[in-house]
């Protein structure tokens, strides 16, 4: 079993990555229920989300997690708002 000092180290280093790394995804929070961690948060793109599974799986092998990420458009809208 990994001891909760080791779970907050491990979390603390995806953090570090996620704020240091080419994506600089900051709107990502990492929490802790018992001694599972829970990615959450809000993303830019698809691409952005898969960046941070796969550094979440990198630096959390081994550990239960699971992520709750959510995918925010901020692009140019696809239709024309009607105006009255």
């Amino acid at each position: 079993m990994t001891s909760p000092e080791r779970i907050e180290y491990r979390i603390e280093h995806l953090r570090d990555r996620l704020a240091r790394e080419d994506i600089a995804e900051l709107g990502v929070r990492i929490d802790t229920r018992g001694a599972r961690a829970v990615v959450r948060g809000r993303v830019g793109d698809e691409k952005c989300r898969d960046a941070v599974l796969r550094i979440a799986g990198e630096e959390l092998a081994g550990m239960d997690w699971y992520a709750d990420l959510t995918v925010s458009r901020h692009g140019t809208p696809d239709h024309s708002e009607e105006l009255s």
